[in-house]
């Protein structure tokens, strides 16, 4: 049985303008607090551009009880209330599916887009990896029940077998045995050092 599955929470917000440094004040004390908190994995935020009045906060928790015993806190709720009129969320997103495997888990701030998922052809090889032996071996095995099915059918019952196996099996494996690869840095542009 697959166990707990970390989340990562990300959120919008819209700062009022001549805020932002009000704000990264506040999001850095936000930080702290969660630090000590159990099943913390880490966070960071980043704004969208220069002049960009939004800014996205991430955070990652070990699994959904952590998650939801933070967002329950009094410390939470008091650093909320701190913000008074700084901002206001936009969009809240809690991932928990591809994106969130390919999360880098830890205790590292988050300070650049490229840190929290890898480019999407790794994402893409990542996948492609386990499912083509599965895919090959279940139509393999399948096939003298489903042979004389129709198409439709046939596939169907090969993607409802399948999908579970890859989500809580070979999917977490995968990107386990590629993580070294997956969350290598990325190389910069020639021409782009020093901007």
């Amino acid at each position: 049985m697959p166990g707990p599955q970390a989340i990562t929470v990300s959120i919008a917000r819209t700062v009022q303008p001549g805020y932002h440094r009000q704000f990264a004040a506040w999001a850095h004390a936000g930080q702290e607090l969660a630090r000590e908190w159990p099943g913390y994995l880490g966070s960071g935020w980043v704004r969208t551009g220069p002049d960009s009045d939004e800014w996205h906060v991430i955070y990652r928790f070990a699994d959904i009880d952590s998650l939801q015993a933070w967002d329950d806190s009094h410390e939470r709720r008091w650093w909320i209330d701190s913000a008074g009129g700084l901002m206001e969320v936009t969009r809240v997103e809690h991932r928990t599916g591809i994106e969130g495997w390919f999360d880098q888990p830890g205790d590292a701030s988050i300070t650049m887009p490229e840190t929290v998922v890898p480019p999407r052809w790794k994402q893409a090889v990542g996948i492609f990896l386990p499912f083509f032996p599965l895919s090959l071996l279940a139509n393999f095995l399948l096939h003298p029940i489903t042979g004389q099915w129709p198409l439709a059918l046939a596939v169907l019952l090969n993607v409802c077998l399948l999908t579970p196996v890859m989500t809580y099996l070979f999917l977490p494996l995968s990107t386990r045995l590629l993580r070294p690869w997956l969350q290598a840095p990325r190389k910069r542009a020639k021409g782009s050092a020093g901007r």
